[in-house]
Order: C-alpha cells, then structure tokens, then sequence
C-alpha cells in the first residue's frame, strides 16, 4: 500500500492530499529514511510523522484498504511520540 494511502485509511493524516503533500516535504520518514508519498508500505516498517509540535513513530501492524474510525487505531501501534523543543 502506497505511504499516503496508509496515512489517510489509519487517521494518522486526515486527508490523503495533506498525507501526500506531508510526505513531499519530507516530514515522513519509513524506518528512518525520507519517504515520498508513493513509497510501498509492509507489516512491520517503522514510520514516523514530524507534526508541528512533536514526532509521533508508529509500527504497522496490518494494511486494510479501507475502515472504520473505531478501528483504524489497529492499525498500527505506537512506539513512541517526543515533543518538540522550542
């Protein structure tokens, strides 16, 4: 499943626009290298979204084309998130 696709159906972007244009940005890492939007996803990879006050990582656990809001947060687990120092 392609990064931005991933972003939007597990609620961690919004909108699949802002996921893609996060991404092009270079504010997404997978398993600590940049990510454009069009990066393949697998179980198991590492990503990591820089937000304006803090970094959230997130482990993949399942990719499902489409769900529910009540399940998306299984899609993935946390590892860890860090706010950002001003």
């Amino acid at each position: 499943m392609r990064l931005d696709k991933y972003l939007k159906v597990s609620r961690l972007i919004k909108r699949r626009t802002l996921a893609k244009e996060v991404a092009t940005c270079e504010r997404v890492f997978v398993n600590g290298k940049p990510a454009k939007p069009s990066k393949e996803i697998k179980i198991g990879d590492e990503i990591t979204i820089e937000f304006g006050n803090k970094d959230v990582t997130v482990k993949v656990l399942s990719l499902e084309a489409t769900t529910k809001k009540a399940d998306a947060i299984s899609l993935y687990e946390f590892v860890k998130e860090v706010p950002k120092q001003q």
